[in-house]
């Protein structure tokens, strides 16, 4: 089956089926939006970059992280206990992109998040599907993440620290609430050894295209049950 070249114009705008080459890359092109994202995800598919031909992939193993199966290791739980991290919620979503954007990362040179994966991801907030999960150290902004909630799947885009365990503060307590609302995953995308140290487990396409399809075709669930 040949690379899917999409077209913004038309649809749907991803076929149901689709055979990605051995790297993941399943698709290329079209124009970022927030409909063609939210169409992505529900097949399984995520942006690579905003740069032009978008690259739309589908890794094979997926990571996913249960939300009841994230690993607080003891250096973790004594800095949970400590308490001097706080964790916000959707206070400063275009914040933690930025600094997201900004992290260097090892053998990266310049930054996946664009400025049209910027616009396009604030509209998906204002419309209440992104979602940014924040760590203050002293009122100060030093870390967390953001991603997407579509019906009981959270779809983990980037996490970022500028102190020690901010990022991991911010997927812990992001774990408890969702387990609590009744999520079934967190999409983490790729296989990296921070994230299966956490919890996260790789599983085949297959597997995870059949949990994909149970989860976002359920009612919304962010902010659903009380804690």
């Amino acid at each position: 089956m040949p690379l899917h070249l999409v077209r913004s114009d038309r649809v749907p705008a991803f076929p149901e089926r689709y055979a990605p080459e051995a790297d993941g890359l399943a698709a290329l092109g079209g124009r970022l939006t927030p409909e063609l994202i939210l169409e992505a995800y529900q097949k399984g598919l995520f942006p690579w970059t905003g740069a032009a031909p978008i690259p739309w992939f589908s890794p094979d193993p997926r990571l996913v992280l249960f939300p009841r199966g994230v690993h607080v290791s003891r250096s973790l739980t004594k800095v949970l206990r400590r308490g001097h991290l706080e964790v916000r919620y959707d206070t400063r979503f275009a914040a933690v992109m930025d600094l997201c954007a900004r992290q260097p990362r090892r053998q990266q040179t310049g930054t996946w998040i664009t400025p049209n994966m910027v616009e396009t991801y604030q509209r998906l907030h204002a419309m209440g599907y992104a979602h940014s999960v924040e760590t203050y150290a002293r009122g100060q902004l030093v870390g967390g993440l953001y991603g997407i909630a579509m019906g009981r799947a959270f779809f983990g885009e980037s996490m970022v620290s500028a102190v020690p365990d901010a990022s991991k503060v911010a997927l812990v307590d992001l774990c408890g609430r969702l387990a609590a609302w009744g999520f079934h995953f967190v999409d983490c995308q790729q296989v990296t050894a921070h994230l299966l140290s956490m919890g996260a487990l790789p599983l085949p396409r297959s597997e995870y295209l059949a949990r994909l399809a149970g989860a976002v075709h359920e009612p919304d669930a962010w902010g659903a049950a009380a804690l």
